[in-house]
């Protein structure tokens, strides 16, 4: 059903009842037009250009909204500080869609806050997320859509992070032609915690040079102001994205496009993904000039913070980059798996092929076959084929140890082991091992029954065979 046939709305969700107060609208009570508050818009540009045709109605337009809900829908998530999940967001948007749209109309349109959650970095601190309410996702995802096009124009050749149709793999290769031009030396730029530290004042004004309708504008200012809720406590957002909403990596390219801009009107090549950045040189030397002088620029005209700790000039085979090192071969520079990236994809297969982890054996092939599938398709650029190969050894020793773990019993162990081809005597003999369960998965008796073929004709899928096929 077309969702904006009946309206896509949402009435106010008011916040008492958690434990937190939502602000009060900033709005005047007869607010009708657009916004006219040169502290909003920072240009003193609010005209609409036509109420008819303006921003904000093609934001709220029906294809717009329809579209923004399937996204929403597709990528599902966690709920926001309301409870709503997604799978409840059509209904609610059947019986409050009308008003919603005359209230965004009317600029009385008040987001909820988000909701706070922390998820484990690789360096085992904690990053913030912020969730956005289902409904307030929907509005962020309808604003975006309409702003993208507007704004992709205007970004950087080698910006590749949230953008249509580019890729890490894009970054990744563009990295190595800068390279094999010569420019082998890097500065990696780490901005400490970026999502964090955005000055909101800064944000609205690059947005209003762009963006002439006022309650457009109005619109993203209250997405960053909306507060955020950490154990039921509100807290206000004067400055910093919510890392998580729908709009944030919209809004954080077109901050960092200022940086962007910069460096291409100081000659200096860069890649940028998102909030990864290398800034690129042909001697060490230079690099470090590079760095001295962009500095200021980040932290005195874009407000942003410089992690002195984490940023550093290196020749470039000695960094990692989202999630990859490089190296240099008789064919230049070349893309490989950084050694933190092959940690991590060992952590995350020892979780899945836990002995205790009771999935069975048609989820462990599912999970399997959807990480190391994933895993391959991202970091297929590199050269891995050596370390590939030890890899599928040592998961297909994981694979036999689960086996032999989900056996257990000395009665199955023999049963499955004369199923499997062992003669009497040798079955007898291994079902009543009591080696461990590593060391047995090792075992000439495991390997000759259950073997590589026998694996791959039961499902399993292994890192070599998968990146044969992607790199053929």
């Amino acid at each position: 059903m077309n969702v904006t046939e009946v309206g896509i709305n949402k009435s106010r969700i008011h916040c008492e009842s958690n434990g937190y107060r939502q602000r009060d609208n900033a709005e005047h009570e007869g607010y009708d037009g657009a916004l006219t508050e040169i502290r909003i818009t920072e240009n003193n540009i609010t005209n609409a250009n036509s109420r008819k045709n303006g921003i904000l109605e093609q934001i709220l337009s029906a294809e717009n909204l329809n579209k923004a809900y399937k996204q929403v829908k597709k990528k599902k998530g966690a709920h926001g500080v309301d409870g709503m999940k997604v799978e409840n967001l059509l209904q609610y948007l059947k019986n409050n869609g009308n008003e919603l749209r005359e209230t965004i109309r009317k600029g009385k349109y008040s987001p909820n806050p988000v909701r706070r959650v922390e998820i484990p970095k690789d360096n085992g601190k904690m990053r913030k997320l912020g969730i956005p309410t289902a409904v307030d996702r929907v509005i962020q995802q309808a604003t975006m859509q309409i702003l993208s096009p507007m704004f992709e124009p205007q970004f950087s050749e080698t910006s590749y992070g949230f953008r249509p149709k580019r890729s890490a793999q894009d970054a990744i290769k563009k990295s190595c032609e800068y390279a094999n031009e010569g420019y082998t030396y890097v500065v990696d730029m780490d901005l400490e915690k970026f999502f964090d530290v955005v000055n909101q004042s800064k944000m609205i004004e690059i947005i209003s040079r762009t963006v002439k309708d006022g309650r457009v504008v109005s619109l993203i200012n209250k997405h960053l102001k909306a507060g955020v809720v950490v154990d039921k406590r509100f807290e206000e957002t004067d400055i910093g994205l919510a890392q998580g909403g729908n709009i944030s990596p919209l809004c954080s390219n077109i901050m960092l496009n200022e940086l962007d801009k910069e460096l291409e009107k100081r000659g200096i090549r860069f890649v940028r993904y998102a909030d990864d950045m290398l800034l690129f040189a042909k001697c060490k030397r230079s690099a470090e000039r590079i760095l001295a002088n962009i500095v200021p620029y980040i932290e005195n005209k874009l407000k942003l913070k410089v992690n002195r700790e984490k940023t550093y000039v290196s020749y470039i085979g000695k960094i990692k980059f989202l999630g990859y090192g490089f190296y240099p071969s008789k064919a230049g520079i070349k893309a490989r798996v950084h050694s933190k990236s092959i940690v991590k994809m060992k952590n995350r297969i020892k979780e899945i092929t836990a002995r205790n982890n009771a999935l069975g054996y048609e989820n462990l092939k599912k999970e399997l076959k959807e990480y190391v599938t994933g895993w391959i398709n991202y970091f297929k650029l590199a050269d891995m084929k050596n370390i590939l190969t030890t890899t599928d050894q040592w998961l297909r020793r994981r694979i036999r140890m689960y086996i032999w773990k989900r056996w257990k019993k000395v009665k199955t162990r023999y049963k499955m082991l004369r199923k499997l081809g062992l003669n009497h005597n040798n079955a007898r003999k291994y079902s009543c091992t009591r080696k461990g369960y590593w060391r047995i998965a090792n075992s000439q008796i495991l390997n000759c029954t259950i073997t590589d073929k026998r694996l791959r004709d039961a499902g399993y899928t292994f890192f070599l065979d998968y990146y044969k096929t992607v790199r053929a």
